[in-house]
């Protein structure tokens, strides 16, 4: 380093927790040399040790920053956006959730190896506690408002610096948590069951079978090529009532995996812009904001967005499930979804049918209406219990839905049921438009492979001012079975 006598020295080899004796090697040799430093650790011993250099550093008057990845950069400068106006945050959850095509390196393999069922140090129930990483899991589902979500997934406790650095930044939280949920989910499965074997003390480590861990996370892979990131933040809110927030992340594509790396860009054009963090050794976790990342996930396919369940209780069903999106769909959809008591709409509406006998059958049995070119319309709505019974009434003849919110499998959807069959839907808000778009279904409560189901085009749009809707239904199988659309104007 002192033949080139770099500005900046960034250490992304890793794995940290296998540095060794001399595992500040590079830190040193950057205080010698007096040479700002970043690293992309993800051991918590690792991050929480470089606090030791902070009073040289801060006498060399240069930065050195460890950490400086999706944990706990990225976390903490979610947290800090989710926990303004709490008096007091209470618990801390977060977790990453990589697309199954991501390519893993070999260095995060082998640091997940040598860890997995491992005691580690984090809060629980409002003191310092062991946790074992890969033993303790929770589900949960990524959904950025007005986006398809994830498919839920299961999240296992990993080894990162959070654990400790979320902690002294929020004293009061009783509880902090973040995992990872590696797909295939079966792989995902059979590392929990070994690393069970570690924390039983059967085995010392499962760092032998690393390359082994390597190899079937980089050639066995199926699913979409998607992944995402949540942080959820319980505390103390307005007039000391509860409050739960959470943020989502979406990557799409293979923009997933330059995320770890995008604090040092961020910090890199910062510092380029003359707002260098300042001299010091410590975790990152006070030296980037939301903002900071905005403006590096906007050249990637790259969304985010925010979640306030506490406030979302009372809000008509729509509102819930969309949150913040909900502001970006225009006022006539808003005046039909403004759901919070008995109301109707009416207007005009077009209707085909199929020909093919199934089709026929299919929109028989469940109440679609004839065909006709111009008739008129009526829907029904009927709030109990934060659901709505949508009746629609074509001329004289009616069919009736359930809506409500999905749970379990189908969280973040709105789940539509007619009779036996439900069908769990992504609100997609786009163009101004509401998509709704088939993720889910099921049959007397037995999930269906969504190949089998009916294809549905369906969106919600203002036009001429007025409520519009466009549904088309059809299957392989049968081809056209209904399609209709037409405008709806509420009831006064």
């Amino acid at each position: 380093m002192a033949s080139i006598a770099p500005d900046l020295a960034v250490d992304a080899s890793g794995p940290f927790q296998n540095y060794g004796d001399r595992r500040y090697r590079v830190v040193e040799a950057c205080l010698r040399q007096r040479i700002n430093y970043l690293d992309l650790a993800d051991g918590s011993d690792f991050v929480a040790g470089i606090s030791a250099f902070d009073a040289k550093a801060r006498d060399a008057g240069i930065y050195m920053l460890s950490g400086v990845s999706s944990f706990p950069v990225l976390t903490a400068a979610a947290v800090r956006r989710l926990s303004a106006g709490m008096s007091a945050v209470t618990a801390i959850r977060g977790g990453i959730a990589p697309s199954p095509y991501a390519v893993v390196g070999e260095n995060v393999i082998r640091a997940i190896a040598s860890y997995a069922g491992q005691p580690v140090q984090r809060m629980r129930g409002g003191s310092s506690d062991v946790g074992y990483p890969f033993t303790e899991q929770l589900c949960y589902t990524v959904a950025v408002p007005g986006y398809v979500p994830l498919e839920p997934r299961r999240f296992s406790l990993v080894d990162v610096p959070d654990l400790r650095a979320l902690a002294v930044l929020w004293p009061k939280a009783k509880d902090i948590w973040m995992g990872a949920a590696p797909v295939p989910e079966l792989l995902h499965r059979l590392l929990a069951g070994l690393a069970w074997l570690v924390r039983l003390r059967i085995v010392p480590t499962l760092s032998p079978l690393a390359p082994l861990f390597h190899f079937f996370a980089n050639h066995v892979r199926w699913g979409r090529h998607r992944g995402g990131m949540f942080v959820e933040v319980e505390g103390i809110g307005a007039y000391g009532r509860p409050a739960k927030r959470s943020w989502h992340l979406l990557a799409e594509g293979d923009d997933g995996p330059y995320i770890p790396s995008m604090a040092v860009e961020a910090i890199v054009r910062n510092a380029l812009a003359g707002r260098a963090p300042s001299p010091g050794a410590r975790a990152a976790v006070r030296d980037l904001e939301l903002d900071d990342y905005a403006k590096v996930f906007a050249s990637r396919t790259i969304y985010t967005g925010m979640r306030d369940d506490t406030a979302n209780q009372a809000k008509p069903l729509y509102q819930r499930l969309l949150s913040e999106a909900y502001a970006d769909l225009p006022a006539p959809i808003h005046a039909m979804h403004d759901v919070s008591a008995n109301t109707a709409a009416q207007g005009r509406a077009r209707v085909e049918r199929g020909r093919n006998p199934l089709a026929r059958l299919t929109a028989a049995v469940i109440g679609f209406p004839q065909a006709n070119p111009d008739t008129p319309v009526r829907v029904d709505f009927t709030v109990a219990n934060g659901q709505e019974i949508w009746r629609r009434t074509f001329g004289g003849e009616s069919f009736a839905s359930r809506q409500l919110a999905g749970r379990g499998r189908s969280d973040g959807l709105l789940c539509e049921q007619f009779g036996p069959i439900r069908f769990g839907i992504a609100l997609v808000v786009k163009d101004e438009r509401l998509v709704l778009v088939m993720r889910r279904w099921s049959v007397f409560g037995i999930p269906l492979p969504l190949w089998l189901c009916p294809r549905t085009q369906a969106y919600e749009s203002a036009e001429d001012g007025r409520f519009n809707f466009h549904v088309k239904i059809s299957h392989p199988l049968t081809g056209l079975i209904v399609n209709y659309d037409g405008w709806l104007e509420p009831i006064a």
